[in-house]
């Protein structure tokens, strides 16, 4: 089933966020498709700061992968329960934009990660399809005419 979700402006991601949330289940892996400014990282940090993540949440261009931990207590209290089996959980959030081979992918240990249990956001996630589990939920966030955000995901 294809979810939608419509962010009218920046005031809305917050909610946005957290119906994601809502609707992600107990799946762990997403690859968020969309142009450069699409709001990827935008979005990504709003899902992170509904989960209870305290750091500052930034895009991992030049370092790939950035971890945060999320405050699994406030996340239980906000129904996020199905993520919620430890005190604090690891979100690992990529952006594989420069990259240049899938070689660079497998030394950074990025399988690792994609099969650790933790949430992993991946933006650009088209430079390592491949290594993706089968069960990625692919996200797809489209800017419309009118300035919305349109985040499209099964």
């Amino acid at each position: 089933m294809i979810m939608e979700i419509t962010i009218p402006s920046l005031e809305h991601i917050a909610d946005a966020a957290r119906e994601f949330i809502d609707a992600i289940g107990d799946r762990r892996v997403f690859a968020f498709y969309g142009s450069m400014g699409a709001g990827k990282t935008t979005f990504i940090k709003a899902v992170c700061e509904a989960l209870g993540v305290k750091e500052q949440v930034t895009s991992p261009t030049f370092a790939i992968v950035n971890e945060y931990t999320a405050d699994a207590t406030a996340a239980a209290n906000s129904q996020l329960s199905p993520l919620t089996s430890h005190s604090s959980l690891a979100i690992y959030h990529f952006d594989f934009y420069r990259i240049k081979r899938l070689e660079e992918a497998y030394d950074m240990g990025c399988e690792e990660y994609l099969y650790s249990g933790n949430l992993c956001f991946i933006e650009w996630p088209e430079l390592i399809e491949e290594l993706l589990p089968e069960d990625t939920v692919r996200v797809t966030i489209a800017q419309q005419p009118d300035g919305q955000r349109l985040i499209t995901f099964i």
